[in-house]
């Protein structure tokens, strides 16, 4: 079974502080399932999980900054809030959630690359 660096990460806490799935599901308020599906990638580690992990283990500032680099990492989906977008910036968002799982890496660094030029232009 493959589990995401965010379910390694809480693996880890759970073992050092003595506790099996199920207490910390009870402590993020969700099923055992639904902790398991976030744990194994096939959902998003919701919003309120990290404060809530953060506060009941006392991690550190460095411990909580892998958590939430973790929880970056792990995330299986993204929202593009296209509210204020203009009409080619929408058309840009679709084109790209089309072509997304057809994309090489060779690809995928290009438009890194022209971001990159894009976001030095605005510094």
């Amino acid at each position: 079974m493959a589990y995401t660096r965010f379910g390694e990460f809480v693996r880890i806490l759970r073992i050092k502080h003595h506790e099996v799935m199920g207490d910390m599901a009870k402590m993020l308020g969700a099923s055992l399932p639904f902790l398991s599906s976030v744990e194994n990638g096939k959902k998003n580690v919701p919003a309120d999980w990290a404060d809530k992990i953060a506060a009941h283990y006392g991690l550190t500032p460095s411990e909580r900054q892998e958590l939430d680099e973790a929880i970056e990492e792990s995330k299986i989906q993204y929202k593009i809030p296209t509210q204020n977008a203009g009409y080619n910036q929408r058309r840009a968002a679709m084109q790209f959630a089309r072509s997304f799982d057809e994309m090489d890496d060779e690809t995928a660094m290009k438009i890194l690359e022209l971001l990159s030029k894009k976001d030095g232009d605005n510094q």
